[in-house]
């Protein structure tokens, strides 16, 4: 265990290292500032997913499930969708990124929290209700955010489209310090309820013998899910191929990756190891595309493309068992 901890730090030092300093020509002041910046924003979002999507599968106790079946992207994708067609493209790129920052993490984890707490409030709400509640309802925002969608002029369309895709080619120093800001408490919460975790991740009934109450620890679980999600999405853009989809495979590698390697249940272990795989995929698959391949295609189809696959070995392997 603290073996694969060690060379999951080394695999994270050096995609930073050749993130920062592959290719790299002309100033070394300009590019070291303008590539830590980007470097600083994947490592926040990768980081922020991968423990929010531990700390679902954790409360849902389901390894299947990501915080994106929720309709997080959903949600971004339909206050995306409906503030072009609204305001056009021009009235779009005219708001200012801090305020567009806000409304989209305010919307997101607002409007997440609001059904969270609707579902676990009184004694018959339960995980599995809340569950299959968000997945109809992401369908049904899909499906009205693709009405919108086709609704709107073709040449504003191409707006939408550009922000359909997580984007780190240019990170706003402001938007990055408000999500900091979001992030970094939440995380640190999330840090201090790892031993309260492994005690939930026992079930309800053995949670409640061990003196631990589950709905109380799922709401407090779920707030820092909305926040981390919610950030993260804000500041970079989903971490799908687009929102047809009905899950986010980011967090599925990543945690897949972090069970396979860890062999551990303890939260105190596999949180570390998930936001270490989460920065090593992000860092050093986009120092991949770009430095290496010298590709345009955005990292997230990929993601997308090898999660696909490991979701349907991880369903047929469940089924086989």
């Amino acid at each position: 265990m603290a073996r694969a901890q060690i060379w999951l730090g080394l695999g994270l030092l050096v995609s930073i290292i050749g993130y920062l300093f592959l290719d790299a020509v002309g100033s070394w002041a300009f590019i070291l500032t303008f590539r830590a910046t980007k470097l600083a924003a994947m490592l926040l979002v990768g980081v922020s997913l991968a423990v929010a999507t531990v700390l679902f599968q954790t409360i849902t106790a389901n390894r299947i499930l990501t915080p994106s079946v929720m309709g997080f992207d959903a949600l971004y994708a339909f206050a995306l969708s409906s503030m072009v067609f609204t305001l056009g493209a021009a009235g779009y790129d005219a708001i200012p990124q801090p305020l567009l920052f806000a409304a989209n993490l305010t919307l997101m984890s607002g409007l997440g929290l609001l059904l969270f707490m609707a579902l676990l409030a009184g004694g018959r709400g339960d995980i599995l209700k809340m569950v299959l509640t968000g997945i109809v309802l992401g369908i049904l925002i899909r499906s009205i955010t693709g009405f919108i969608q086709r609704l709107i002029d073709p040449s504003d369309f191409q707006t939408v489209q550009v922000a359909s895709f997580a984007r780190f080619t240019f990170v706003e120093p402001v938007l990055l310090g408000m999500a900091a800001a979001v992030v970094i408490p939440a995380l640190v919460l999330a840090w201090r309820m790892r031993f309260r975790l492994d005690v939930l991740a026992l079930g309800p009934e053995a949670a409640t013998g061990l003196g631990e109450a589950p709905k109380r620890g799922q709401k407090q679980a779920l707030l820092l899910i909305c926040l981390l999600v919610g950030a993260a999405t804000a500041l970079s853009g989903p971490m799908s191929s687009g929102f047809s989809g009905p899950s986010n495979f980011f967090g599925l590698i990543v945690t897949a990756l972090a069970h396979l390697l860890i062999k551990s249940e303890r939260h105190a272990t596999l949180l570390p190891a998930a936001a270490m795989i989460a920065g090593i995929v992000l860092v050093g698959g986009q120092t991949l595309m770009e430095r290496v391949l010298h590709l345009a295609t955005p990292l997230p189809v990929v993601i997308e493309l090898v999660g696909g696959a490991l979701f349907l070995f991880l369903l047929l392997r469940r089924r086989a068992v």
